[in-house]
C-alpha cells in the first residue's frame, strides 16, 4: 500500500518515470517540492526511474546541492570562495559553528538554522559574505555573523 509521500513523489516525478537517464531532474523536482530527499523519497524515485537505490544515494551524495535532511527556518549560505576565503572567512566559519552548534551541511537542534557553504555569491567586493535568507551580509567578522544570527533568533 503506498504512503501519502509515496503518491506525492510519483506525481512529482511522474514526467520522468521509467527514464533512469532523467535521475538528476526527477531529484530536483522532489527537493524543490519536499525541500529535502528522504530516505523513502529516494526509494521511490529509484522504484519509479528503475534505477538502483545505490545509484540514487550515490547522485544525492555526490552533487553538494542535494539534501537528506529538512532545511532550518533559515537557510544561512557561508561564501567559501577565494576571495572570502582569503579575506577571513575560516574565521567566520569558525564562529557560526559555534554559535550555531553545527558544522557545514547541518541544521540545529532547535530547527532555526541550516548552515551551508557555498564558493561564490557573486559579492567577492565585500569578502567574507553570508546570506541569510536571500539577504546578504558583506565585511564580516566573527562577532559581526554572531550578532547577525542572534537578531534572526529574535
Amino acid at each position: 500500500m503506498p504512503t501519502p509521500l509515496d503518491v506525492q513523489v510519483t506525481r512529482i516525478v511522474e514526467p520522468y518515470v521509467g527514464r533512469p537517464a532523467e535521475l538528476i531532474q526527477a531529484l530536483h523536482r522532489v527537493q524543490e517540492v519536499l525541500g529535502y530527499i528522504p530516505p523513502q523519497a529516494q526509494r521511490e524515485v529509484a522504484r519509479l526511474l528503475n534505477v538502483p537505490l545505490s545509484q540514487v544515494h550515490g547522485v544525492i551524495t555526490f552533487y553538494h546541492f542535494f539534501r537528506t535532511q529538512p532545511v532550518g527556518k533559515h537557510l544561512i549560505r557561508l561564501c567559501l570562495g577565494t576571495a572570502c576565503h582569503v579575506r577571513g572567512a575560516g574565521g567566520v566559519l569558525e564562529a557560526l559553528r559555534d554559535e550555531l552548534g553545527v558544522g557545514l551541511g547541518d541544521t540545529s537542534p532547535d530547527g532555526l538554522f541550516t548552515l551551508e557553504g557555498v564558493r561564490c555569491l557573486g559579492a567577492c567586493g565585500l569578502a567574507p559574505v553570508m546570506m541569510v535568507d536571500g539577504e546578504v551580509y558583506g565585511r564580516l567578522t566573527p562577532r559581526r555573523a554572531r550578532e547577525i544570527v542572534r537578531r534572526y533568533r529574535g
